[in-house]
């Protein structure tokens, strides 16, 4: 069901966004305590405004309304999704190389002679199944599938 609901809303939204200049960043359906809600992130070179998460909104809530695609009771959100991006699919990795990013693992992993959890490092490069980082400590490979979370770091320094 849910991965049904983001590829309908995906569907409904990605040309209206597109038109307005906005990259359609990501989609969450999420149960979070009682409560439903169908998050969209939106994205924008120049930066996103309230006026775009409005058009947005009122846009994905009238597709909503007349095609009524969930049964529970939800709530819908639209805001951009910041500067601190999260990294998901190989695209995001490709498009953010040579950004810093902070890295968040499932557990822990050995590089450079010492257990790693976290860290902050240079996105060098990917493939479809990993990331390759550079950190103070030199290059390190990471499987997709290690990586718990990766946003871009709010802090460039080297």
């Amino acid at each position: 069901m849910k991965k049904e609901i983001i590829e309908w809303t995906r569907k409904n939204v990605e040309e209206y966004t597109s038109s307005l200049g906005l990259e359609l960043y990501d989609i969450e359906y999420v149960k979070e305590g009682p409560n439903f809600y169908l998050r969209i992130y939106i994205d924008k070179e120049s930066g996103v405004s309230i006026g775009d998460c409005e058009k947005v909104h009122r846009f994905i809530e009238k597709k909503l309304d007349d095609a009524d695609p969930i049964e529970n009771s939800y709530t819908l959100e639209v805001s951009s999704v910041g500067i601190a991006k999260p990294l998901k699919r190989p695209a995001d990795f490709e498009k953010y190389r040579g950004r810093r990013a902070d890295v968040k693992l499932y557990k822990s992993k050995t590089a450079a002679a010492k257990k790693i959890k976290e860290f902050s490092g240079i996105l060098l490069d990917n493939t479809q199944e990993a990331a390759v980082f550079k950190t103070g400590d030199g290059e390190i490979e990471i499987s997709f599938k290690e990586i718990a979370s990766c946003k871009l770091s709010v802090f460039e320094e080297e």
